[in-house]
């Protein structure tokens, strides 16, 4: 791969994604003083014991890899693909998705177009990074994939811009070798950033952190909610103030409350990408649960994707939709969701013609 990035940075970028997932998820919505009262400093898995459960985050971003590995060439067929397995993803019923999210897989499935609503949630800027570490190299190539990835979901500008940002740090930090130039890297990124809201939003993001205000100035300036003009902000600060540490970066951003997996989730995008799986805390990454879209399925998606840029032929690997196919999910919750559903299973989703049709719907390319 050109430029010295690696398989490394590539897997870094899905890993930390998936560890801030897991780690936020426990906390999600929940106020900074409910945090510290109940878990203290979430430097651990908080959900079920030791282990760590990632939710729609890591599972979008893993759709968005395998996509890429498909169609790394052609946007389009991109596109058709991810919404493909939005869609197959989605009769999982997985866990933690958002309502822009929801709608948007609602109206894939019902054919009507444009299937992104007009919404500045926090969902196409989540799982943006990827895209950037692929294409760290191709600017036109990653800002037209980025734009049309947003579109599916979010068609509100301050959603796409938030999500081509992501794109852009993320792509900066995949060939550095020295973690030092991190506000260079916020600088360059805010050329994709039009909308004066979210440009505003981010340049104090960055004065709070070059004055060294501490993390309660910046979350109450930020915020730290589900709408994308505070959670890219937000995430900006963390990444400016502690990127040179993973784990305290996530740890710091998690005790401020909030949408706190989905900003762990962006914000580990980033950090991965900048350091790399070797510089990510291997004892937590061995607990997160190994389920369709654990550790094994993101290090062989990025191992596909470091091959197709070296020019290499690549089977794209495939996760197995643990809903239909009845296997063990990714979230310990999703049994009980799913026996609270039962009698509508019952009645449509477990009908032969659907299951064969959302296992056609992941299978094809």
């Amino acid at each position: 791969m050109p430029t010295g990035v690696t398989s490394d940075r590539l897997a870094g970028t899905l890993l930390c994604t998936a560890l801030g997932d897991a780690l936020g998820l426990p906390c999600e919505g929940m106020s900074a003083r409910s945090i510290a009262r109940r878990f203290g400093r979430v430097d651990r898995f908080r959900l079920l014991a030791k282990t760590g459960f990632v939710s729609d985050d890591t599972e979008q971003s893993a759709l968005i890899a395998q996509s890429l590995a498909r169609h790394p060439d052609d946007v389009d067929a991109f596109v058709r693909a991810f919404r493909r397995a939005l869609i197959g993803w989605f009769c999982r019923l997985p866990w933690g998705t958002g309502l822009a999210t929801l709608r948007s897989c609602v109206r894939i499935g019902l054919d009507v177009s444009p299937s992104g609503v007009v919404s500045a949630g926090n969902g196409a800027a989540m799982r943006a990074a990827i895209v950037g570490v692929f294409f760290h190299d191709l600017p036109e190539q990653r800002h037209e994939f980025g734009r049309a990835l947003a579109q599916v979901t979010h068609r509100d500008e301050r959603a796409i811009e938030g999500a081509l940002f992501v794109a852009e740090v993320a792509a900066s930090c995949a060939p550095s070798t020295n973690n030092a130039g991190r506000e260079t890297y916020i600088d360059e990124a805010r050329r994709v950033v039009t909308n004066r809201h979210l440009r505003e939003a981010i340049d104090r993001s960055v004065d709070l952190a070059c004055r060294g205000a501490d993390l309660r100035e910046a979350a109450q300036v930020c915020g730290a909610s589900e709408f994308v003009v505070h959670t890219v902000p937000f995430g900006t600060y963390c990444f400016l103030r502690c990127g040179d540490d993973p784990m305290r970066a996530l740890t710091e951003a998690i005790s401020a409350g909030g949408d706190t997996d989905s900003c762990e989730a962006m914000l580990g995008g980033w950090l991965g990408a900048l350091h790399g799986e070797g510089g990510l805390p291997g004892d937590l990454i061995r607990r997160i649960h190994d389920g369709p879209f654990g550790p094994s399925h993101l290090r062989a998606l990025t191992a596909c994707l470091a091959q197709i840029r070296e020019d290499e032929p690549c089977r794209v690997p495939s996760y197995s939709p643990s809903w239909v196919t009845g296997s063990g999910g990714s979230c310990p919750s999703e049994p009980c969701l799913r026996d609270s559903l039962k009698p509508f299973a019952e009645a449509f989703l477990m009908e032969p013609k659907w299951l064969e049709w959302a296992r056609r719907l992941n299978a094809l390319d």
